[in-house]
């Protein structure tokens, strides 16, 4: 293929679809995030230099980094309007967050860096939110923060003690402010229902007192035994209350515990909250709805799957409280998100002097790291659609020539069928029996596609 059908190419990838609102204040830097976005995309896992053709790129791409013009919500601006797009076609998108650390230790070059909870990692935090549907399908980022620790947060034990407060009202300010976005986006989106869910770091009176006059609803796991307004614990008075049903699930294995089977049994109640004391203000009785899912009945010696979830919902039948129950369990879609930015793009590897710089970069990995989680989860949820919904003609050509060794057929493929495919270029074995493909394969596979692509247009060029 020549320069001019490479462009082509370029202008309509998915990147270029997803920097489609691209508002940099110049038509070429909209151009060229675009063009990074996929050229990064491209070779993920190596540095910045391994993933364009010759030093020319490389500098455009440092440049773009390094432009005042440029910063990391301007460029996830776009990614956000498209995400919300795609949100408007399910009825209910769950807004999932969570905190992770990125660990640049010895990177002495790199300014603005801060202590992690390693006592001497140096890096940074970042929070971002994930709009995911029910199902599992990762629509996309539509927030993200990125903060630094000063470095007298960590200094000595007694130190500790007495900054604790302010260190943790200040990061908290992440939890309750991510949900007044998605108050602002719930306000736009007349026909879906955002549901902001995060776990029990955002346990916090200020946010559920913020989510009594909120548009969005809430749902997160409690992580303290709270005084109720009219005398006991939350969790002892929950206890007591009916059961409403069950829940039943497969505990799949992991390094630390086998495969079981659990059985939980659901309690809820409409409980009012006593405020805890605030020296600076005074802080109003609030109302939730308290979920109990409960295994009672644990294997001697193991630890009972237990999650104690608040939400304003109404939850009036245990189909409702299986139902909350099933978005919380969504949440873990967010690991699994943070597992491919660190593993799959190495972004704690990024060789970048400047924190603004970085940022920039951060962005633009992030919205790759959701491109892979959302093919995952696409290829489970719409196995049947065409693969052209997510691949280029050439790329599952490509693909099918290789793993198939035969002609392409004339209609594109299931996307399930080609995902299976591409995550067999990445060592998944497809066996009877395997399931489907998970994020490392198809990781590896992507990446080798693109290898394909090009070692096919280069034998069309010069025959």
């Amino acid at each position: 293929m020549g320069q001019v059908g490479a462009e082509e190419e370029d202008q309509d990838s998915w990147a270029a679809q997803e920097m489609l609102k691209a508002n940099l204040g110049d038509k070429r830097l909209n151009r060229r995030v675009a063009k990074v976005l996929y050229q990064l995309a491209q070779r993920p896992e190596g540095s910045v230099p391994s993933a364009f053709e010759s030093w020319r790129e490389t500098l455009a791409a440092y440049r773009l980094f390094d432009n005042e013009k440029v910063s990391a919500e301007k460029v996830l601006e776009p990614h956000r309007d498209a995400t919300l797009e795609r949100a408007q076609q399910f009825p209910v998108v769950l807004c999932v967050q969570d905190t992770t650390e990125l660990d640049f230790t010895g990177r002495s070059q790199l300014q603005g860096l801060g202590p992690l909870s390693g006592k001497s990692s140096l890096g940074l935090h970042i929070h971002p939110t994930l709009a995911i549907t029910p199902d599992r399908l990762c629509l996309g980022v539509v927030d993200q923060w990125t903060w630094a620790r000063d470095a007298e947060d960590h200094g000595g034990k007694d130190r500790q003690h007495r900054l604790r407060r302010s260190l943790e009202e200040k990061e908290s300010l992440r939890w309750v402010e991510g949900y007044r976005r998605v108050c602002d986006w719930q306000s736009t989106l007349s026909q879906t229902r955002l549901v902001y869910v995060a776990d029990g770091d955002s346990d916090l009176f200020e946010l559920f007192e913020e989510g009594e006059r909120g548009e969005a609803d809430w749902l997160i796991r409690a992580s303290q035994d709270r005084a109720l307004a009219e005398g006991g614990l939350l969790k002892a008075t929950l206890g007591e209350a009916e059961i409403l049903g069950t829940l039943e699930f497969d505990l799949p294995a992991s390094a630390q515990r086998a495969k079981r089977h659990v059985v939980q049994t659901l309690r809820v109640a409409r409980l009012k909250l006593r405020p805890p004391y605030r020296p600076d203000k005074k802080l109003p009785v609030v109302e939730v709805t308290a979920i109990l899912a409960w295994e009672e009945t644990a294997p001697e010696g193991v630890e009972p799957i237990e999650w104690l979830l608040l939400t304003n919902l109404e939850v009036p039948s245990a189909e409702d409280a299986r139902e909350k129950v099933q978005w919380y369990v969504c949440r873990w879609q967010i690991e699994v998100y943070f597992r491919i930015l660190k593993s799959g793009c190495r972004v704690e590897e990024l060789q970048l002097q400047e924190r603004d710089r970085l940022e920039v970069a951060l962005a633009l990995y992030m919205i790759i790291a959701w491109r892979v989680l959302y093919l995952i989860m696409l290829g489970r949820t719409l196995p049947e659609i065409s693969c052209e919904a997510v691949l280029a003609p050439e790329e599952w050509k490509a693909v099918y020539l290789v793993t198939q060794k035969k002609k392409p057929p004339s209609q594109p493929p299931a996307l399930q069928e080609m995902l299976v495919l591409i995550a067999t270029l990445g060592g998944f074995l497809a066996r009877k029996g395997d399931g489907p493909p998970g994020p490392k394969a198809l990781w590896i596979g992507l990446q080798r596609t693109r290898d394909f692509v090009l070692a096919l247009q280069a034998r069309e060029a010069v025959s």
